[in-house]
């Protein structure tokens, strides 16, 4: 079963976040055991021809590369897919025509509309016919639910089927309702609980970027039924260990 299957089927994935672009960082959370790296492109600084590197270092450690893409743009998505990503995360998909843009951008015609193009994830023009397969078959889409007309449209974004799971963004959905950050709030955990509550009825998989490096925070959501989960990021892993190792050591 390959990872687009594991997370349509709803069984446990774990994968991180990169947002520092180097080889070495790569090379390090690989060894962590994770099932797939995320390369943040929507708040990092990394370029066109960085993400297309980190690509190929991941997917040598035999991890999945996913892309968080900046927007639900034609051409940011086209390039990272052409680059050679395994799968595409995009931020404030709010309504089922942001969803079915979405899935228009991935795939080439008839099911989409994406231009075709020749690059590495074709291999240099020699491979086009097995990517379409690959595209078919194993090209991960992932829709990130951050906003509350998002829950609100949650049920017909669902309805899309190319759409293999969601990811839930508390942050940006607390600000979405004028309370940002604030996502303890009751109203804010009211909304969550509506995006868990859509999920479960519809049988769709459940996802969530679990920022702090403590590993309890990211079991409670396994608990709670997530099973596609982004497992903090690189350099709250490098930052926090050595905070806390400081800290003991000037104690």
């Amino acid at each position: 079963m390959n990872l687009k299957q594991k997370i349509r089927a709803k069984q446990l994935t774990l994968g991180s976040w990169i947002t520092i672009p180097n080889q070495a960082v790569i090379e390090i959370m690989a060894s962590a055991g994770f099932d797939w790296l995320t390369i943040d492109i929507e708040h990092s600084a990394i370029d066109m021809e960085s993400i297309q590197n980190l690509i190929g270092f991941i997917q040598a450690k035999n991890i999945k590369a996913l892309v968080r893409v900046y927007a639900n743009d034609e051409v940011i998505i086209k390039r990272v897919l052409d680059a050679g990503a395994d799968g595409i995360i995009v931020p404030m998909i709010k309504s089922k025509a942001d969803a079915e843009k979405l899935v228009d951008y991935v795939y080439y015609p008839p099911k989409g509309k994406r231009g075709v193009g020749l690059s590495r994830a074709q291999q240099y023009g020699t491979g086009f016919n097995e990517y379409q397969e690959k595209l078919k078959n194993d090209i991960i889409v992932i829709a990130q639910i951050e906003h509350i007309d998002a829950i609100n449209n949650l049920e017909d974004i669902l309805s899309i089927e190319e759409i293999d799971s969601t990811l839930i963004g508390p942050y940006d959905l607390s600000a979405s309702m004028k309370f940002p950050g604030q996502y303890d709030l009751p109203q804010v955990k009211e909304a969550i609980k509506k995006y868990d509550d859509i999920c479960d009825k519809l049988n769709k998989p459940k996802g969530a970027h679990v920022i702090q490096s403590d590993y309890t925070f990211t079991k409670s959501k396994i608990d709670l039924g997530y099973s596609f989960l982004a497992f903090s990021l690189d350099f709250f892993f490098l930052g926090d260990k050595a905070r806390e190792q400081m800290q003991l050591l000037k104690k």
